[in-house]
């Protein structure tokens, strides 16, 4: 079902969590925000900083994580937050958070979107606009490739292969319809392999990693003790990864999308191309100041 209103939260919200790759804690407040003002991150760490527009022009590393900047002040890892206000049909929030990370939770988008219902939303008077895929749009590198075609709903169908025994090649595809994100999607944790995970805590990322926000695999076998929350939690979970990154064009999308073994710095390359066959300008929104006013009734999760 199509929205034509744009649609901002009921209340501002907050939550505190780890950073996985800083491993600092970090406080987050969501804020409800007027039409046409779109996502915006505001590090209330640093005086006097702009927000920043969640931009796919405003991304400054894709190794990881998504790492958004602008003006020499950054975030990291909102792509998880991205997929969960996308799915829920949020269109304009300010995101106030005091560190340069947004808190990774379990490792899903699931904590976000309590936050978001806990919040509640509510419909603006502005009229929410699309992007809809008029043409095919084809980015490939090796046997990494994204496919976008026309279609009346917006449709992924991902496809992952890893030489392990608990991974293999897995594919799943989803349609964005009410409750879906929720149901199919959000729960679906970020996962990594142990041997890569130790390389990138000596490289000091992961800091904050640990099977309380992660599936970590050894040689064989599943580490965490309760195993998968689906049977093909990888693949989902790098469905909403790439949610979270197409979020970065500003606008709900209405297309069909094919990925293959993509990640990040892909989905970075895709929406550059996608968005310059569309027509659309390469110039980031400005970075706006922070004065916004903090709407009544704060609520929490932890």
């Amino acid at each position: 079902m199509l929205h034509f209103k744009q649609h901002t939260i009921g209340q501002s919200v907050w939550c505190s969590g780890v950073g996985l790759h800083s491993g600092l804690k970090v406080a987050m407040v969501l804020k409800p925000a007027p039409q046409d003002h779109g996502i915006r991150f505001l590090r209330t760490d640093l005086p006097d900083s702009l927000a920043i527009c969640a931009h796919y022009n405003n991304v400054i590393d894709t190794f990881q994580a998504t790492t958004i900047g602008s003006a020499g002040i950054a975030v990291s890892t909102v792509e998880h937050l991205m997929a969960a206000l996308y799915g829920c049909g949020v269109d304009n929030v300010l995101v106030e958070l005091n560190g340069p990370e947004a808190p990774i939770f379990d490792g899903s988008a699931a904590p976000y979107v309590r936050l978001i219902r806990k919040a509640t939303i509510r419909e603006q008077s502005g009229a929410r606009r699309y992007l809809a895929i008029r043409e095919p749009v084809v980015v490939k590198e090796g046997d990494s490739s994204i496919i976008a075609t026309p279609a009346d709903q917006f449709q992924v169908h991902y496809e992952i292969e890893f030489p392990h025994p608990r991974v293999g090649k897995q594919e799943y595809s989803w349609e964005l319809k009410n409750g879906s994100f929720g149901r199919e999607i959000a729960k679906a944790r970020t996962f990594g392999f142990l041997k890569d995970v130790l390389r990138l805590q000596q490289m000091g990322l992961i800091q904050g990693g640990s099977l309380a926000n992660a599936v970590v695999f050894d040689d064989k076998e599943v580490l965490n003790v309760n195993g998968f929350r689906y049977s093909d939690e990888c693949v989902r979970h790098k469905i909403l990864d790439f949610i979270g990154d197409l979020a970065l064009t500003g606008l709900p999308v209405l297309g069909k999308f094919e990925v293959r073994k993509a990640g990040h710095t892909l989905h970075s390359r895709f929406l550059a191309e996608l968005m310059d066959t569309q027509g659309y300008a390469a110039k980031a929104p400005v970075t706006m100041p922070s004065h916004y006013h903090l709407s009544p009734g704060l609520s929490a999760i932890a």
